[in-house]
């Protein structure tokens, strides 16, 4: 026992046996963090980010169109049906709300301005608002308990995007990149589709990459008919001289992979190279609308000004899906208040907008995916970050606060069971009060329909195993799954 005099008692347990638990943590680390630690290495051989993975089990979704309301639609004048609210327009009740205006404890009730109908085999109630898409509702999974952590635009939109409130993590996006790869190596794998009244607060942080390489950050499309910005060849610039200095930077990142010296950086930007070369050929005959008959354009509402750029955006997503495109996300709303679903003022004006911008194109994205077979591998989500309370924001008018305690999304295609309803929020739709779900629990769903674990897929960053739903184990909605 000489030998060991000297030693603390930590260290001779340590020394006697207890290093043979590293042998069950090289086990519980994902081999993840093997593999990004080896192209860290600065000699490892450069491999495309993006190539197809396997999935960690068989999913039911190829692609994700995230229809996304900026600005926070209200529950209640859409698809949460409350009865008990017609009639009791201007009463001042006791109920405690969160929003843009703080807390408070009492309000004035405003009563929705649109009347609701049953719809479809399950009799599903929907605002008079979507009369297009309330047809498609026997599709359609409502969650109406949906709940956010932050009752404020920037905060919840981050965390609706990218599983945080705070600034610097992946969006989902970036998640299923990084994830499965995507399968045509022409286009991005990654979509954001922009309104073209402007981006959303917060900005590029809601389709970042984060601590994540920016391979798998969002390329951006624009609302207008030249919907990708700089993708023409620069003025002098032939096929020919594209291709030598290609060839150029490739031997130049031969040499110095030769000589073991660090070429991860200058790699990844030959590939972001590439990828905009292949895209010169590839995206214009992607975002090319003009090959589709008239009844199609006609479906989408390209011919009727107040329904052309969000019609045209959800038809330019159908046409990216069909091309092997992973993720996909566009936004209804751009820009400030009235710009967006942001109905602080006059609720009316506000939803009629945005509603009639979004009904016919969106019904018509799951009308079109369907009768071409490809709404069972298309997972849709529709949402904004979140709702709007039952009660006016002023003493007069009718605009409404934020609502983060209670607010509806629903999800379509991709494995989710159609003509169901979970989650049920008060007789006024300011909480929920069944089933409430988390954002996290919504990234869950949507993770575990294209094939991955949410509670398994992971980055390692900052010492940790990072996660799209967090450290916790997150479980799906599993009511909506088919």
């Amino acid at each position: 026992m000489s030998e060991f005099c000297g030693r603390t008692r930590r260290q001779f347990i340590w020394e006697t046996g207890a290093g043979f638990t590293g042998v069950a943590l090289a086990g519980m680390l994902d081999s993840t963090f093997f593999e990004q630690s080896a192209k860290a290495d600065g000699t490892a051989k450069f491999s495309n980010p993006l190539a197809p993975k396997k999935p960690h089990f068989e999913p039911k979704a190829k692609s994700v169109i995230f229809l996304y309301m900026y600005g926070g639609p209200s529950q209640i004048d859409t698809f949460d049906y409350k009865p008990t609210m017609y009639g009791r327009d201007n009463q001042s009740i006791a109920i405690k709300t969160f929003g843009r205006g703080g807390h408070k404890n009492v309000g004035r009730i405003v009563e929705p301005r649109w009347k609701f109908k049953q719809y479809g085999k399950c009799g599903k109630y929907v605002s008079d608002l979507f009369p297009n898409l309330a047809k498609q509702v026997d599709d359609i999974a409502f969650i109406h308990s949906m709940t956010a952590d932050s009752p404020i635009h920037g905060s919840a939109m981050l965390q609706m995007n990218s599983g945080k409130i705070l600034s610097g993590s992946p969006s989902m996006g970036s998640w299923v990149n990084y994830g499965l790869g995507t399968v045509n190596q022409n286009l991005p794998g990654y979509v954001v589709m922009l309104d073209p009244r402007g981006g959303p607060i917060s900005g590029a942080k809601n389709w970042s990459s984060g601590y994540m390489p920016a391979s798998y950050q969002a390329t951006v499309f624009g609302g207008g008919k030249t919907p990708i910005l700089d993708l023409s060849r620069p003025e002098g610039l032939t096929d020919p001289a594209q291709k030598d200095l290609l060839n150029t930077l490739r031997d130049y990142n031969a040499d110095h992979e030769a000589l073991h010296t660090d070429n991860s950086n200058l790699a990844a930007r030959i590939a972001s190279y590439e990828l905009a070369y292949k895209m010169q050929s590839a995206a214009p005959e992607a975002t090319d609308l003009a090959k589709e008959t008239e009844a199609t354009r006609e479906m989408y509402g390209l011919n009727d000004k107040k329904t052309e750029t969000f019609g045209r955006q959800c038809l330019m997503a159908r046409r990216l899906v069909e091309r092997g495109v992973r993720f996909i996300q566009v936004y209804s709303g751009g820009s400030h208040v009235d710009s967006t679903w942001d109905a602080h003022n006059d609720l009316k004006t506000n939803h009629d907008l945005h509603a009639g911008e979004t009904d016919k194109p969106i019904a018509a994205l799951l009308q079109d995916l369907k009768q071409r077979g490809l709404l069972d591998s298309t997972l849709i989500v529709w949402g904004g970050e979140f709702g709007r309370q039952p009660t006016a924001e002023y003493a007069e008018g009718t605009g409404r606060d934020h609502n983060a305690y209670g607010f509806t999304m629903w999800m379509a295609g991709g494995g989710v069971k159609g003509g169901v309803s979970v989650g049920q929020t008060d007789e006024l739709g300011s909480a929920a009060v069944e089933d409430p779900f988390k954002v996290k629990n919504l990234h869950a769903t949507m993770l575990h329909l294209m094939g991955c674990d949410p509670n398994r897929l992971s980055y390692f960053y900052g010492g940790l195993n990072q996660k799209l739903v967090g450290v916790e184990q997150t479980q799906p909605i599993h009511q909506i799954l088919a």
